[in-house]
Protein backbone atom coordinates (compact mmCIF):
# COMPACT_ATOMS: atom_id res chain seq x y z
CA UNK A 1 0.00 0.00 0.00
CA UNK A 2 2.86 2.31 0.61
CA UNK A 3 4.13 2.12 -2.99
CA UNK A 4 1.50 2.96 -4.02
CA UNK A 5 1.39 6.23 -2.05
CA UNK A 6 4.37 7.14 -3.21
CA UNK A 7 4.08 6.19 -6.61
CA UNK A 8 0.46 8.73 -6.73
CA UNK A 9 2.22 11.16 -4.69
CA UNK A 10 5.08 11.01 -7.39
CA UNK A 11 2.83 11.80 -9.82
CA UNK A 12 1.09 14.88 -8.48
CA UNK A 13 4.57 16.29 -7.45
CA UNK A 14 5.97 15.11 -10.93
CA UNK A 15 3.10 16.91 -12.53
CA UNK A 16 3.83 20.13 -10.00
CA UNK A 17 6.99 20.57 -11.35
CA UNK A 18 6.57 19.97 -14.92
CA UNK A 19 3.90 23.37 -14.33
CA UNK A 20 6.16 25.23 -12.14
CA UNK A 21 8.78 24.67 -15.09
CA UNK A 22 6.13 25.99 -17.99
CA UNK A 23 4.72 28.89 -15.65
CA UNK A 24 8.37 30.03 -15.17
CA UNK A 25 9.00 29.65 -18.90
CA UNK A 26 6.27 32.04 -20.16
CA UNK A 27 7.19 34.42 -17.60
CA UNK A 28 10.81 34.63 -18.03
CA UNK A 29 13.20 35.01 -20.44
CA UNK A 30 14.44 31.56 -19.16
CA UNK A 31 13.66 29.24 -17.03
CA UNK A 32 17.47 27.60 -15.59
CA UNK A 33 18.15 27.95 -13.15
CA UNK A 34 14.79 29.82 -11.84
CA UNK A 35 12.24 26.83 -12.32
CA UNK A 36 14.13 24.29 -9.90
CA UNK A 37 15.41 27.30 -7.65
CA UNK A 38 11.76 27.60 -6.86
CA UNK A 39 10.26 24.59 -6.64
CA UNK A 40 13.55 23.82 -4.38
CA UNK A 41 12.32 26.33 -1.97
CA UNK A 42 8.37 25.87 -2.31
CA UNK A 43 9.40 22.75 -1.45
CA UNK A 44 11.52 23.48 1.22
CA UNK A 45 9.77 25.69 2.86
CA UNK A 46 6.15 23.15 3.17
CA UNK A 47 8.59 19.83 4.11
CA UNK A 48 9.59 21.99 6.97
CA UNK A 49 6.23 23.47 7.65
CA UNK A 50 5.15 20.22 8.05
CA UNK A 51 7.95 18.39 9.69
CA UNK A 52 7.57 21.57 12.28
CA UNK A 53 4.11 20.15 12.73
CA UNK A 54 4.98 17.03 13.13
CA UNK A 55 7.47 17.44 15.53
CA UNK A 56 5.08 19.64 17.60
CA UNK A 57 2.96 17.27 18.00
CA UNK A 58 0.06 19.67 16.21
CA UNK A 59 -0.40 17.75 13.08
CA UNK A 60 -0.79 13.76 13.03
CA UNK A 61 0.04 11.88 9.85
CA UNK A 62 0.01 7.48 9.47
CA UNK A 63 2.83 6.35 7.63
CA UNK A 64 1.57 5.99 4.50
CA UNK A 65 0.12 9.27 4.21
CA UNK A 66 3.91 10.57 5.22
CA UNK A 67 4.92 8.34 2.09
CA UNK A 68 2.33 10.28 0.39
CA UNK A 69 3.53 13.41 0.83
CA UNK A 70 7.51 13.75 1.62
CA UNK A 71 8.77 11.02 -0.40
CA UNK A 72 5.53 10.79 -3.07
CA UNK A 73 5.09 14.30 -3.88
CA UNK A 74 7.93 16.40 -2.57
CA UNK A 75 10.05 14.05 -3.33
CA UNK A 76 8.89 14.14 -6.69
CA UNK A 77 8.07 18.09 -6.94
CA UNK A 78 11.62 19.33 -5.24
CA UNK A 79 14.55 18.51 -8.08
CA UNK A 80 18.40 17.99 -6.62
CA UNK A 81 19.48 16.58 -9.89
CA UNK A 82 17.83 19.15 -11.71
CA UNK A 83 19.13 21.91 -9.49
CA UNK A 84 23.04 20.07 -10.60
CA UNK A 85 22.20 20.30 -13.94
CA UNK A 86 21.28 23.34 -14.25
CA UNK A 87 24.24 24.48 -12.00
CA UNK A 88 26.33 22.13 -14.80
CA UNK A 89 25.00 24.04 -17.84
CA UNK A 90 25.71 26.96 -16.69
CA UNK A 91 28.99 26.62 -15.76
CA UNK A 92 29.78 24.49 -19.11
CA UNK A 93 28.43 27.23 -21.46
CA UNK A 94 30.45 29.80 -19.44
CA UNK A 95 28.15 31.23 -17.32
CA UNK A 96 30.23 30.41 -13.73
CA UNK A 97 29.80 33.00 -11.77
CA UNK A 98 26.13 32.42 -12.35
CA UNK A 99 26.23 28.53 -11.58
CA UNK A 100 28.14 29.64 -8.15
CA UNK A 101 25.44 31.75 -7.36
CA UNK A 102 23.05 28.95 -8.30
CA UNK A 103 24.66 27.11 -5.65
CA UNK A 104 25.28 29.11 -2.60
CA UNK A 105 21.88 30.72 -3.58
CA UNK A 106 19.49 27.73 -3.20
CA UNK A 107 21.51 26.14 -0.32
CA UNK A 108 21.62 29.47 2.04
CA UNK A 109 17.88 30.43 0.83
CA UNK A 110 16.72 26.16 1.12
CA UNK A 111 18.23 26.01 4.54
CA UNK A 112 16.42 29.74 5.50
CA UNK A 113 13.08 27.82 4.17
CA UNK A 114 13.04 24.60 5.79
CA UNK A 115 14.33 26.39 8.76
CA UNK A 116 11.23 29.47 8.69
CA UNK A 117 8.51 26.49 7.63
CA UNK A 118 9.46 23.79 10.68
CA UNK A 119 9.37 27.30 12.92
CA UNK A 120 5.82 27.96 11.68
CA UNK A 121 5.10 24.06 11.84
CA UNK A 122 6.12 24.27 15.48
CA UNK A 123 3.97 27.47 16.35
CA UNK A 124 0.80 25.92 14.83
CA UNK A 125 -1.81 26.18 17.36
Amino acid sequence: MIWLMVLAGGALGSLARHGVNVVVSTLLPRSVPYATAAVNLVGAGVIGLLAGAIASGRLQMSSSLRAFVFVGILGGFTTFSSFMLDTLTLASTGESGLAIGNVVAQTLLGLAAIWAGYSLGLSIR
